[in-house]
């Protein structure tokens, strides 16, 4: 099958076996190019093998799924609680960065994985759900309840996520946002002009700036929600975090709460906001143009946003 590989810090499509072993096998029809991906592109990261948990295809038998991309071992203490996004496998758990990912033609995941997708939902959008439930997992961190005022920093694809959770949970939410194509895309999804102070501001560009400005921006005893990936040292100003109090809170991927899992919450707003795809998928690529993909994934002025590559 063909599949992307990261040479040195080069882009290459190659020709790898077909995966084996248990699991559910899933012919890929979309995975999106997320930021991490190019970070650890740039830095050399030692992948394991196969790019890509962004992801989302059909069946054998041609259901359309997405896929939580993750194998917990699902016996530790944070399983056991629902919380495996901080499973003890640590990064071995994950696809596309500890195991094969979905910038493939096909993936085989454990049964676990499959999201079911809403009628509504396009196959070829739904590579959209993971993004979506690393928003909804942080504003559920947060514990945001629907009546707050909300700051979202950063107007990339997981910038706009969290627009789109927030203005779901019925949050009043802004968005400041470097270039025009992200404003746009975030005033489609609900969001207006920052102004004033706000009970909760995310961090969702992973700069020292834009935490600055989260802290700056939120009132005192206010939340600060890490969204973003960090790859260097996490800065925080030190006078409006210790004067205000303000409350820091994490969040890493996505787990369940109860019975529901982030990742069908996802894909339910997916569904119920079709516009969402709309305005996050800005350039599709066959999988064949990868490097290309990536180059247009790079282009934050040129208007990219979700970079998706179809296989």
């Amino acid at each position: 099958m063909r599949a992307v590989r990261f040479e040195g810090k080069a882009v290459r499509l190659v020709e790898a076996p077909a995966p084996e072993g248990p699991g559910v096998r899933v012919r890929i029809r979309g995975c999106g190019i997320c930021g991490s991906d190019i970070a650890m592109l740039d830095s050399g990261f030692p992948m394991a093998g196969i790019p890509g948990h962004e992801l989302a295809g059909e069946l054998d038998d041609g259901t359309p799924v997405a896929i939580e991309p993750l194998a917990p071992c699902g016996h530790c203490e944070f399983c056991l609680r629902g919380d495996y996004q901080v499973c003890r496998s640590g990064v071995a758990m994950i696809f596309g960065v500890g195991r094969d990912g979905g910038m493939a033609d096909e993936v085989i995941v454990p049964e676990r994985a499959l999201v079911r997708l809403p009628r509504r939902v396009r196959v070829e959008d739904a590579c959209l759900v993971e993004p979506l439930a690393v928003a909804l997992h942080g504003m559920r961190r947060a514990n945001l309840r629907g009546n707050e005022r909300v700051c979202i920093v950063g107007g990339g694809p997981i910038g706009q996520s969290a627009v789109a959770a927030s203005v779901a949970a019925g949050c009043e939410t802004a968005l400041v946002a470097r270039h025009p194509a992200q404003v746009e895309a975030g005033r489609r999804l609900g969001a207006v002009e920052a102004k004033g102070e706000y009970d909760v501001a995310a961090e969702c560009a992973g700069t020292p700036s834009a935490t600055a400005e989260c802290c700056e921006r939120l009132r005192p005893n206010g939340t600060l929600l890490l969204l973003a990936a960090f790859w260097d040292a996490l800065t925080l100003p030190g006078i409006p975090v210790a004067a205000k109090e303000l409350v820091i809170v994490t969040a890493s991927m996505y787990g369940r709460f109860g019975a529901s899992r982030d990742v069908d919450a996802a894909a339910a707003l997916l569904a119920a906001r079709p516009e969402i795809a709309e305005c996050l998928i800005t350039h599709r690529f066959p999988l064949a143009q990868a490097g290309a993909a990536f180059a247009a994934a790079r282009d934050r002025r040129g208007g990219a946003i979700k970079v998706v590559l179809e296989p």
